[in-house]
């Protein structure tokens, strides 16, 4: 795995640090970001989507990103597609 730095929270205080990568090898994006609460594991766990399974599998987790991450969401997804080609 070579993981590419895409940014960081630009309101971390070094209390948490939400952070995007992409990983130069198979292009996924990963992202370091809060844990969600109970409230909102419990929502995902009992909404389901099309396709899936009601529940969170244990291999999974719910996590919480920043929308002031959105800008490097955006531009991890744009490396992820560069590392595609």
């Amino acid at each position: 795995m070579r993981l590419e730095f895409i940014g960081i929270d630009p309101d971390t205080l070094k209390n948490g640090s939400p952070t995007v990568w992409v990983d130069g090898v198979n292009a996924d994006i990963v992202i370091q970001s809060y844990t969600a609460d109970e409230e909102t594991r419990g929502q995902c766990a009992r909404n389901t989507a099309p396709g899936h399974a009601q529940g969170i599998p244990d291999h999974e987790t719910v996590i919480r990103v920043p929308a002031r991450l959105v800008p490097m969401l955006r531009e991890a997804c744009d490396a992820a597609e560069r590392a595609q080609l």
